[in-house]
């Protein structure tokens, strides 16, 4: 068999669907929302009114400047955080949970928010959003508090 195992497969694909045979994409889409939601350790009641605000943002900025993924809106209760974000063509949806709550676990303790060590449980939730209700999830988040 001649050339790659790509181009194998691509060529009778593009042939059955009546279409020249690519060899290369000049430019990729990717716009899939994701509606993500991690809670604290225990579901423990642990983000309250003296740095949620302080911590909203902060997850918001590394999405936006170290993960690439924008978020369109953040909102929690003292036990939750939901996030509305475009997903990064960079990273994978565990990846960028991986990074979020380790990060901002370790930004909370260092900036002695509160007494005892704070911890995100360790499994999230993550559900793409169609275009149509992304709206919708907008104001479900919005009005978690």
């Amino acid at each position: 068999m001649g050339g790659t195992g790509k181009q194998h497969i691509q060529q009778p694909i593009a042939s059955a669907m009546g279409k020249k045979r690519e060899t290369s994409m000049s430019h990729s889409l990717l716009k899939i929302w994701i509606h993500g939601v991690f809670g604290t350790k225990d579901r423990t009641s642990l983000i309250n009114d003296n740095f949620e605000k302080e911590l909203h943002l902060h997850i918001k900025d590394r999405f936006e400047k170290e993960l690439d993924c924008k978020v369109r809106i953040i909102n929690g209760t003292d036990d939750h955080v939901h996030v509305l974000f475009l997903l990064s063509p960079s990273f994978s949806v565990g990846d960028i949970f991986q990074n979020i709550k380790g990060e901002s676990s370790h930004w909370i303790n260092k900036s002695n928010f509160m007494r005892n060590k704070f911890a995100w449980q360790i499994g999230y939730g993550a559900f793409s959003v169609s275009e149509s209700k992304v709206k919708d999830v907008e104001q479900y988040i919005r009005n978690q508090k």
